[in-house]
């Protein structure tokens, strides 16, 4: 028999209102979105993973490499491989000159060809690795090119002042017409000496000797002359400074034969600082 107890009295429920329904169903969308906020997994799968280029460019070095160049940066690149190109070959033809014997030249040229190509690469490899803070082998890296450098300025200066010497030299020995004429002349008047001075010395013989000295003179101012020519661009350089200067600066035409000598050598062995400056990204 049933005890009072276990009797559950039910009441009827009041139906809900229009305004209490709408209410209700703002709570549980509010309900699910806040649940949806607070679990990490959710947040993880509402969050876009970010993209992976599998094809990421690296450079010769291993690094990452810039994907937008400038214009600038390109001509930069090519003036940078340009200049290799020539130093190389002025470095492998001085080194190989120095050989006294062919094998020896061919082992003088690889070393200047092997040096050249290490000037240019390690900068950009050394920059990158700085960037990359790995700093030791950075500096390891740019001591072994400041003595490349070294190499390469140095084999520079032979080529530039072998050959600028063997033109130069070419061109004071050249005969000009007042060469020529200075040359006839100083023959007539030795030639007129020797008949008056064969009988003896005398007033005439003297005479004879004096205009021999007077044209052997007039010969060394002709070839003088052809010996200035010979390098137009150090005089003409030096005469430009003092008319700029107004007579204040008077830089001799060595002084712009060395200037020469040192530009000749120097440029083509900036390639690799050239090529470091091309590789800098554009921000």
């Amino acid at each position: 028999m049933a005890t009072s107890d276990n009797i559950i009295t039910l009441r009827p429920t009041k139906p809900k209102t229009p305004a209490e329904r709408a209410k209700a169903y703002r709570d549980r969308k509010r309900a699910k979105t806040d649940e949806f906020r607070g679990d990490p997994k959710n947040v993880a799968a509402a969050v876009p993973a970010p993209v992976k280029h599998a094809n990421t460019q690296t450079d010769a070095c291993g690094f990452a490499a810039p994907t937008k160049r400038s214009a600038a940066s390109i001509a930069l690149a090519v003036a940078a491989f340009g200049l290799a190109g020539v130093g190389i070959t002025m470095n492998g033809w001085f080194a190989r000159s120095l050989g006294s014997s062919d094998i020896a030249g061919w082992l003088f040229l690889a070393v200047g060809v092997a040096a050249d190509l290490v000037a240019l690469a390690i900068p950009s490899c050394a920059a990158s690795q700085w960037h990359a803070r790995q700093r030791g082998t950075a500096m390891a890296a740019w001591t072994i090119w400041l003595m490349t450098f070294a190499f390469a300025v140095n084999a520079g200066i032979g080529f530039a002042s072998v050959n600028i010497s063997d033109v130069t030299m070419a061109r004071a020995s050249r005969v000009t017409p007042a060469v020529t004429t200075a040359q006839a002349a100083l023959a007539d008047v030795t030639a007129a000496r020797d008949r008056e001075c064969k009988g003896g010395v005398g007033k005439f013989c003297r005479e004879r000797e004096a205009a021999v000295t007077e044209r052997r003179q007039a010969l060394d101012a002709a070839m003088l002359t052809v010996e200035h020519s010979a390098d137009p661009q150090t005089e003409a350089a030096s005469h430009i400074v003092a008319w700029l200067s107004f007579g204040t600066i008077r830089p001799s035409g060595d002084d712009f034969a060395m200037l020469r000598l040192i530009l000749l050598a120097l440029l083509p062995q900036i390639g690799g600082i050239l090529l470091m400056i091309a590789r800098t990204p554009i921000r």
